[in-house]
């Protein structure tokens, strides 16, 4: 009798590569975040040399961000505006811009050469650091800087562009729009260039005009990578930080129009060193995050509705 061989198993070994993973996902992303949502209930910070606490204290520091202040103020609900607005200021002009840029590059009719050229001189900005912006625009912009001396020499007048709380937000928002729309151009035009060419070629032979291609075609396949672009870029757009920290010296000025949620954490977390305070508005920052992105996702996401207008199309 011959006898029978051990086979020998190496799925144990995919174990210990993605082990790797997992560790560091659990050790700063786990780990922090279910301190972070421990230490909400408790009150911790620092005073002086000093560190009280943690004493638990319940929904106190829930209840403290949503009480208002002497102006009948709730600073939360304040800062979740002004961070929205500034984000929806620079985030629809990027998607609609960037969408119209990835589709006249990938354009099989225009054909334009040169396309890795492009995306290198687009996404270039997004590798400049956002305090070189800043300094950048502030130096433009200032009272005694060289766009205001066109508008002195053409009106007599200077306008204050950081004074005003529309004319500030806006020149945020532009940064950002600046920073982020070559990835986002990027991204889509990777999206289009996956989509079967076969396509395209038979709504030209049956005489489909561009916006014909473009709305029936084109957008309906390209929803999925406009739903994670959307996505992605509300969760920076909650992050928001480092453009109208630096722009504003971190007050948020004029009359706290510009600050951010973050800014927001950052008086507790890097200022007070609150750490319960901080915990609980990170807590609620991560579930508006949630809430925002699950809104986005079914608006502009609906199962195969992209395959009908196709089939509509080729019909």
């Amino acid at each position: 009798m011959t006898k029978k061989r051990k086979s020998i198993s190496y799925a144990k070994w995919g174990y210990f590569f993605i082990a790797p993973f997992f560790i560091v996902y659990i050790v700063f992303q786990l780990i922090p975040l279910l301190s972070t949502f421990y230490y909400s209930f408790f009150d911790f910070y620092r005073s002086g040399l000093k560190i009280i606490g943690p004493e638990f204290v319940g929904f106190k520091n829930y209840i403290t961000l949503f009480t208002p202040d002497q102006n009948g103020q709730i600073d939360f609900l304040a800062y979740t505006g002004n961070t929205l607005i500034m984000w929806v200021i620079g985030a629809v002009p990027q998607l609609v811009f960037s969408l119209l840029l990835s589709v006249i590059y990938t354009s099989y009719r225009l054909k334009i050469k040169g396309q890795r050229f492009f995306k290198t001189v687009m996404y270039m900005p997004n590798l400049i650091m956002a305090s070189a912006y800043s300094l950048l625009f502030f130096t433009l912009l200032s009272n005694v800087g060289p766009i205001n001396q066109l508008i002195l020499s053409a009106t007599g007048s200077t306008f204050d562009f950081f004074g005003q709380v529309w004319p500030a937000r806006t020149v945020i928002a532009f940064i950002n729009f600046i920073m982020w729309f070559g990835n986002t151009t990027i991204l889509l035009m990777a999206g289009i260039m996956g989509i079967d060419q076969s396509l395209f070629e038979a709504a030209s032979i049956d005489g489909a005009s561009a916006g014909q291609v473009f709305f029936k075609i084109t957008l309906p396949l390209l929803t999925p990578i406009m739903v994670y672009v959307a996505i992605t870029s509300l969760i920076g757009g909650l992050q928001m930080f480092d453009v109208p920290q630096i722009m504003t010296s971190g007050n948020g000025a004029p009359n706290r129009s510009t600050m951010t949620l973050i800014m927001y954490l950052n008086n507790y977390f890097g200022t007070s060193k609150n750490y319960g305070m901080a915990g609980a508005l990170s807590v609620l920052i991560f579930i508006i995050t949630g809430i925002l992105s699950f809104i986005v996702f079914k608006t502009m996401n609906s199962p195969d509705k992209g395959k009908k207008k196709v089939k509509k199309a080729r019909g």
